[in-house]
């Protein structure tokens, strides 16, 4: 994954597990500014930090910091520290995957929204200000499950593409681009199997290729995670102009 800012620094939320975990991981090397890790679970975060050092994948600076993105007063506590500590924000990625949220036929940024949206629109409001500090702003990811996404049945219904496009217009004119990463799985893909299922099941590579070579459609996912990534790397560069978006991965290469 290629990145294109000179010593960024990076925030990741929901760190201690699955996409935050990985992402955490990806970005720690690359992180030559400064990396700070939040989530709920103190205990888990600390053995991700102690994880990263012990590859040697830290940079220099490494914050660990345990609290609920939910928590508005925790957020004013963690942008004072990140401010005199960093300076400065270039990358976030925040965790978000809440469940369909009651319909509204509004949407404005800044107003009062659902419960279950709170902590991306808290962890979004206290990090814009502080990629304001960069003359070339910053690019935030928001990364969600393929449901948060609105569907033909659930078209009113206020949910978290909505919100990272009204983010996306706010933070616009200080060049800080902000999208939606939605890993999942579309009905074309229900009934494919993932090929590292396949390697566990059987026990190794070779198994699993046979088992691929006898399907009536021999066909696998493969390296989602990678995919993901890669994504992720090419919205997080300075090259990337998109903002207000929303990508789903939703398989991984076919094999």
């Amino acid at each position: 994954m290629e990145t294109d800012r000179l010593n960024p620094v990076t925030l990741v939320t929901g760190a201690a597990c699955g996409m935050g975990a990985m992402c955490a991981r990806t970005l720690s090397s690359r992180s030559t500014g400064g990396l700070i890790l939040i989530d709920t679970d103190e205990a888990a975060l600390s053995a991700v930090a102690d994880k990263l050092e012990r590859r040697g994948v830290t940079p220099e600076r490494l914050s660990t910091l345990a609290f609920d993105v939910a928590d508005e007063d925790r957020w004013t506590q963690a942008g004072a520290f990140i401010k005199a500590q960093y300076g400065r924000l270039d990358w976030a990625i925040v965790s978000a995957d809440p469940p369909p949220a009651p319909a509204s036929d509004l949407v404005q940024w800044g107003r009062k929204l659902p419960q279950d949206l709170n902590g991306a629109f808290f962890s979004l409001r206290a990090l814009m200000p502080l990629m304001h500090l960069n003359m070339s702003g910053g690019a935030i990811i928001v990364t969600g499950g393929a449901d948060a996404l609105p569907s033909e049945t659930r078209t009113a219904d206020f949910n978290l593409l909505q919100l990272v496009r009204a983010a996306a217009l706010e933070g616009a004119h200080d060049n800080i681009r902000i999208n939606l990463v939605a890993p999942g799985e579309t009905t074309a893909w229900a009934h494919v199997p993932r090929f590292n299922d396949l390697v566990r099941e059987g026990g190794s590579e070779r198994i699993a290729f046979d088992t691929l070579s006898h399907m009536p459609t021999p066909m696998a996912r493969y390296s989602v995670e990678e995919d993901v990534m890669r994504l992720i790397g090419m919205l997080l560069s300075d090259d990337s102009p998109m903002t207000g978006a929303a990508l789903i991965v939703d398989g991984g290469h076919p094999l």
